[in-house]
């Protein structure tokens, strides 16, 4: 599915939306290696697992499965395909996000993995769970 905007969206989690309000949402970049990104265009990614932490003012995401690539020679290490990913954002959106977490008891859920001008970006959403599900 590509849009005009040069967005390809890779995977969504509709469950998230489905089982929290969300309040703000963020855009963050991914550390990946390039098996992992080329694993990604494959669209071998699952989301709906996944969760976003604050830990030591760096996001990480925990849960993120990304399956390895079946073309690579050597994957480096990288044969763990639910390690914690290193997400990219500002230092004030991070404090911004853990003042947020801290004070109002929200949850920092990934809602959609998708391709900007080439680069991977994860749509971060700020969700209160909702009661009665």
């Amino acid at each position: 599915m590509a849009r005009p905007d040069g967005v390809k969206v890779v995977a969504n989690n509709r469950q998230a939306r489905r089982n929290y309000e969300i309040l703000d949402t963020f855009e963050a970049g991914l550390v990946l290696s390039g098996s992992e990104v080329k694993s990604l265009r494959e669209a071998k990614v699952t989301v709906s697992d996944a969760y976003a932490r604050i830990i030591d003012h760096e996001a990480w995401v925990i849960g993120l499965h990304i399956t390895p690539y079946s073309h690579a020679a050597d994957t480096f290490g990288d044969a763990n395909p639910e390690r914690d990913r290193k997400l990219l954002l500002h230092r004030s959106e991070i404090d911004k996000i853990k003042a947020r977490l801290d004070q109002d008891r929200l949850t920092l859920v990934p809602l959609a993995l998708y391709f900007k001008d080439g680069r991977a970006k994860l749509e971060l959403g700020l969700g209160k769970g909702r009661t009665g599900v």
